[in-house]
């Protein structure tokens, strides 16, 4: 058809990983990439990210893509360009009594992965969060190369590397379909009207069912939306703490500028409308908060509630992303329902797609503990050495 448009590659979606997949397809040489998103960059999930960057998981293949993608955020302006906002001040993962064996195991897992990670004492916890109660922990592991980024930085930075390697980029453009012929891609219906193209990278956030369901796929994911409170430092709280995952108060926290600590906690729970939700922090939600910081810095009894929000993940049915090729539908690749915790990930997991695309296989990490069969298969993800909390993976 005269005038029809279009690409080697679309990818859905102008989050972190959107825009880090993007990035490495035009790295490797794919010369007409197309990245659509349907509002502006990092409008989804990775615009409202806790942004932690840290390599503890309870499994070896999270950690292997956090680490390698520590690698990246390490050295992003000589690897991608600009500037991602990485401050390595460190991190530290808090267990309850019970779980210390499994903490050494994890430990040790990233270890021999060359992560730069120790168990600590209670008192070196004491040392590492000033301020901090420590009686009720039964292990904690740190890591010192490890903290937090800014994660719309990070987005404009990888689209704004992308576009100089060719890619184009186009917001408030709505993917409406994914369009197949014969069990395969052959290109998308958009806002803006049709776009050709042999293979479709699916990374939508919250918003993948009205794309995933024509073409018969269920994955049971579940949209939740996520919620953010900011405190501000109390009087005579000076010291800028590390990057913390609590498992005893279900929470996490980090420092936010020079006086201000943003914090989540867990709830599991709030199934919401992509489409509608609020983004606004909610008060009930800012009280429980208030009451994990407290728990384990007790100064922060006394700070100020500086404000919050609210974004929306999409939550696979063992928490845990799915990352592959769909074998239904050739030519089509997804990160889906990673329940908020990618942005992380997101310089590994854009170059795996990349390699996966361009070379047949994923070669940075291998990504099939990640397959979207293993649901059929009926086996979901677990983890051994988890934390008394399977399922959820507390960080954002």
């Amino acid at each position: 058809m005269a005038g029809m448009r279009r690409a080697d590659v679309i990818v859905i979606g102008g989050g972190a990983n959107g825009t880090s997949t993007a990035f490495h397809l035009a790295g490797r040489g794919v010369k007409n990439v197309l990245l659509l998103e349907r509002r502006h960059l990092g409008a989804g999930a990775t615009g409202k990210s806790g942004s932690l960057v840290r390599m503890h998981y309870t499994n070896e293949a999270e950690s292997r893509l956090a680490f390698e993608s520590l690698k990246v955020f390490r050295d992003f302006r000589n690897v991608v360009g600009g500037d991602c906002g990485f401050e390595p001040i460190g991190f530290v993962q808090i267990v309850p009594p019970g779980y210390e064996a499994a903490l050494a195991r994890n430990v040790a897992r990233q270890q021999r992965l060359g992560i730069a990670t120790q168990v600590v004492t209670r008192d070196r916890l004491g040392d590492l969060l000033p301020g901090s109660r420590v009686d009720d922990v039964g292990a904690a592991a740190w890591e010192p190369e490890s903290g937090f980024a800014d994660p719309n930085a990070t987005t404009f930075a990888f689209a704004e590397a992308a576009r100089r390697l060719g890619v184009t980029i186009e917001t408030g453009c709505e993917v409406t379909r994914i369009v197949t012929e014969r069990g395969r891609v052959v290109g998308v219906e958009t806002s803006r009207g049709p776009v050709d193209a042999p293979v479709v990278v699916l990374v939508p956030g919250a918003w993948a069912a009205p794309l995933l369901a024509p073409l018969g796929l269920d994955f049971g994911l579940a949209p939740h939306r996520i919620q953010i409170s900011i405190f501000r430092w109390p009087a005579g709280f000076r010291t800028r703490h590390c990057v913390v995952i609590d498992a005893i108060h279900h929470s996490w926290f980090r420092p936010e500028g020079g006086a201000a600590t943003l914090i989540g906690v867990e709830l599991g729970v709030g199934h919401a409308d992509p489409d509608t939700f609020d983004e606004g922090v909610d008060p009930e939600f800012v009280t429980m908060c208030r009451k994990a910081l407290t728990a384990r810095l007790p100064a922060f009894g006394e700070a100020t509630m500086r404000g919050g929000w609210a974004g929306m993940i999409m939550m696979s049915t063992d928490g845990r992303p799915i990352i592959d090729q769909i074998p239904s539908v050739a030519g089509l690749y997804c990160m889906l329902g990673d329940s908020g915790t990618s942005f992380k990930t997101s310089p590994a997991i854009g170059r795996c797609l990349a390699e996966w695309i361009v070379d047949g296989k994923s070669r940075t990490v291998d990504l099939t503990p990640f397959r979207s069969t293993r649901f059929a298969e009926g086996l979901p993800w677990q983890d051994e050495d988890n934390y008394g909390r399977e399922r959820l993976t507390i960080s954002r």
